[in-house]
């Protein structure tokens, strides 16, 4: 159930990230972040599968690309059920799904599979040339 709370936190602060960057999006609140972070969560759980199936040969022409187009629609519906998250057009819509993906990637990589935040160990070692390995 942490997971799940941290994944919604996530896309919140996304969100905000997204709303910051570009001006074509506008968030009024906090709260209405964690809104539209929620409905748009349940709208990726339920129509993105539905909708990438319908799309796959478009999908993969394009190598994969058309999904952003798919993210930008679903963060148009969100801004269309929330009344506080305004979205200024389709363009506004595909920039600021960019966004959104990429700062939910970075963020949701420190997080395990169990659920919490977890760190990346790496361990160098260094060979006999002095290269490292």
């Amino acid at each position: 159930m942490n997971g799940i709370i941290l994944r919604w936190l996530i896309l919140t602060l996304a969100i905000i990230v997204a709303a910051y960057l570009f001006p074509g999006i506008e968030v009024g609140s906090f709260g209405t972040a964690l809104l539209s972070a929620l409905v748009l969560g349940i709208l990726n759980a339920f129509f993105r599968p539905v909708l990438i199936i319908l799309t796959l040969p478009i999908n993969v022409l394009t190598l994969g690309l058309f999904t952003f187009v798919i993210n930008a629609f679903l963060l148009l519906m969100t801004s269309g059920l929330i009344g506080g998250l305004i979205v200024n057009g389709f363009g506004s819509a595909l920039l600021g799904s960019l966004i959104i993906s990429l700062v939910s990637w970075l963020l949701s990589s420190f997080i395990n599979d169990r659920g919490q935040i977890g760190s990346i160990q790496v361990e160098l070692h260094q060979r006999k040339d002095g290269r490292w390995e």
